[in-house]
């Protein structure tokens, strides 16, 4: 069924979107809709960023004794 939209159907949508709910709530949609993917995306980096911290502090020293020694 939405594979015959096509590009007048896309625009006729958008019309009846933009006649119903007004350029400005629309804006203002849009913009926390931007806000909601960059908190997301933040998220993300942060939880990354402590996953490798947590790994680093837990990483072992598996150098043999003997190579130890020598530095």
């Amino acid at each position: 069924m939405l594979n015959n939209i096509g590009l007048p159907g896309i625009l006729l949508i958008a019309v009846v979107v933009l006649v119903l709910f007004g350029r400005g709530k629309i804006s203002s949609l849009m913009g926390e809709v931007g806000k909601g993917i960059t908190a997301f995306k933040k998220g993300v980096k942060d939880s990354t960023e402590e996953l490798e911290q947590d790994a680093a502090t837990e990483a072992k020293d598996i150098t043999p004794e003997t190579e130890k020694d020598k530095a």
